[in-house]
């Protein structure tokens, strides 16, 4: 397999989760990493650690919700590494209920995290991967958006369209830039912490605690997809655990 060492790698929703394990891994393997979120003092943490560590990491403070963020992470990544070789769009959120509840500011606010935050990460890269002739986007999606449940539907609904703009994205892109969906099952984050709704946020975090992996197992799928040669697209990757239905 081609090696990660020395790619340019750039991270939204860095800062814990499945950012936190895919950055550590990566690292790990020589990628220079370009971390983003919000949460400044976790995300600098995790740079440091990684800079101790031998690795190479900087770090900018950022939401997904606003275009100019990810137009300032991409131009950190160029500034200070000269390129930028994949962006992995990951930050998201699950403030899931059901619809007779009508938590319309939850519905935009997945809509403002989970399909704008990628797109204006995708508008961020797109140009820098032309000019260099390559490039590969790595999104995170969700099991939710294969499989419908009551709850679900806004959340599922911000996922599936981010898998049908990448799909789109994938079929422009010609034969030098690759993009890869990964949806993952029950994986043993904070998703909760986003959830409005007391009952719901009650019982998926028991659901989680019954059987939930670590994100190291999307950060080493992540990792995969970006290993194979150029001329290979893994263009999707489910990841869910085994005692999930």
């Amino acid at each position: 397999m081609p090696d990660i060492k020395d790619k340019v790698i750039a991270i939204t929703g860095a800062s814990s989760g499945i950012g936190e394990a895919t950055a550590l891994l990566l690292a790990g393997r020589g990628a220079k990493l370009v971390l983003g979120a919000r949460r400044a003092d976790r995300l600098q943490a995790l740079a440091r650690r990684i800079t101790e560590n031998g690795g190479e990491a900087v770090c900018l403070a950022m939401d997904v919700k606003k275009r100019e963020d990810l137009t300032a992470l991409v131009a950190l990544a160029c500034n200070n590494y000269g390129r930028i070789d994949v962006m992995i769009n990951n930050a998201g959120i699950g403030p899931i209920s059901l619809l007779d509840e009508l938590r319309v500011e939850d519905w935009e606010e997945m809509i403002d995290v989970n399909i704008k935050g990628p797109l204006y990460g995708i508008a961020a890269a797109l140009p820098v991967f032309r000019r260099q002739g390559s490039g590969h986007f790595v999104n995170t999606l969700s099991t939710a958006g294969l499989i419908i449940k009551p709850t679900m539907a806004v959340y599922a609904g911000t996922k599936n369209a981010m898998r049908t703009i990448a799909e789109g994205l994938r079929l422009e892109a010609g034969p030098h830039l690759r993009v890869t969906n990964i949806s993952p099952g029950f994986i043993r984050t904070d998703f909760t912490g986003s959830m409005t709704s007391p009952e719901i946020k009650a019982e998926m975090a028991k659901r989680m605690d019954e059987m939930a992996i670590s994100p190291d197992a999307i950060a080493r799928a992540i990792a995969f997809a970006i290993e194979q040669p150029a001329d290979v697209d893994i263009s999707d990757i489910v990841v869910r655990p085994t005692a999930q239905a």
